[in-house]
């Protein structure tokens, strides 16, 4: 068979035919883009210290992060009063603590290291969950249409209605004040215990649950709609497929694109629900450390010991904005209209 020919930067085979180059895949190419974003990798490489920080939060830690030395309350190193001076003349120096110590003693840093923990799982919870029911019912709605989406579309409707912060933090007074006080050997004493074993984290995993699935069933919902009269899923029906098959075959890989990067600008919002009921005290049990309840009780002493305030802070805005950044380079990697032009 003859080789194809180069003429002018371009390759001919038999007949003078352009040569047929194997193409990219569009994950591929996605990915590359992905990697030229500088904003997305510098995101995506926080993220990845900030899990590794959490996982091995046993080793990073210096010190227990419920443990108390009151004898240390509210101590500051030395280099934190050039950084603060208003501390100077009444603030104890040490430098056990890298960032200080709270009203208690504890350390802040290792609270701080074990704090991602619970970021980063609401962080990772909140998106599955939000996958899981969102998906599943928008893709039924949309897919059949007719009634079944007038109805079901209703329903997204009334929940809509309602604030949702509002509705999370009614939603956590009432567990936590109908659950606390259950009987042994019932469901609620049972979900209570669970509760209380995840260091109150299992209630905030329900309430963002429950809310965060809305605006994924309304934009799986318009995707399908989308996708499901294109030509490819027509030619599927008319060979026989399944509705199972068209939609896990054809429809959901060509919408998935979309919904993933729409999750992962979604990820702020959920930490900053927990970070709030955290910081009204509806969040996670004491001593289970939260960036949210950090910044609560160090606004207490803003004045006169605002390192108890500025850090926890600070881990929080950086989580953000990596979590951020990453989201607006997949979007900008997933979108098929920039393929190509970089």
């Amino acid at each position: 068979m003859a080789e194809p020919v180069s003429l002018n930067g371009k390759k001919y085979g038999v007949g003078s035919a352009p040569a047929t180059l194997k193409g990219e895949s569009l994950w591929a190419d996605s990915i590359r883009r992905l990697l030229r974003n500088r904003a997305a990798v510098l995101g995506l490489t926080i993220i990845i210290l900030l899990i590794l920080m959490a996982v091995f939060a046993d080793v990073v830690a210096l010190r227990p992060f419920a443990k108390q030395v009151l004898v240390d309350q509210n101590k500051v190193p030395g280099w934190l009063i050039n950084i603060f001076p208003m501390m100077k003349g009444y603030a104890r120096i040490s430098a056990d603590y890298p960032i200080g110590a709270d009203y208690v003693g504890r350390d802040l840093l290792s609270r701080i290291v074990y704090g991602a923990r619970v970021s980063l799982a609401v962080a990772f919870i909140g998106p599955l969950i939000s996958l899981l029911i969102g998906v599943i019912y928008g893709s039924v709605s949309g897919f059949f249409g007719g009634s079944v989406d007038n109805i079901m579309m209703r329903l997204v409707d009334v929940l809509y209605a309602f604030p949702s912060l509002l509705f999370i933090i009614l939603m956590m007074a009432f567990f936590r004040g109908t659950f606390a006080h259950s009987e042994p050997g019932t469901f609620r004493f049972a979900l209570n215990s669970l509760d209380a074993q995840l260091g109150g984290m299992l209630f905030i995993f329900i309430g963002i649950g429950l809310t965060a699935w809305e605006t994924m069933a309304r934009l799986t919902r318009g995707q399908v709609l989308s996708v499901r009269e294109k030509e490819f899923v027509e030619a599927a029906r008319t060979i026989g497929a399944s509705d199972i098959r068209i939609m896990f075959r054809h429809i959901l890989p060509n919408i998935v694109g979309p919904l993933v990067v729409n999750e992962t600008l979604a990820i702020p919002g959920y930490i900053y629900t927990e970070t709030f009921l955290s910081f009204i005290g509806l969040g996670v049990n004491p001593p289970t450390p939260s960036w949210g309840a950090m910044i609560s009780d160090g606004a207490q002493v803003v004045r006169t010991y605002p390192n108890q305030t500025f850090f926890p802070a600070f881990a929080l805005a950086i989580t953000m904005f990596a979590f951020n950044f990453l989201g607006d380079g997949l979007r900008d990697a997933l979108d098929p209209r920039l393929r190509g032009t970089q």
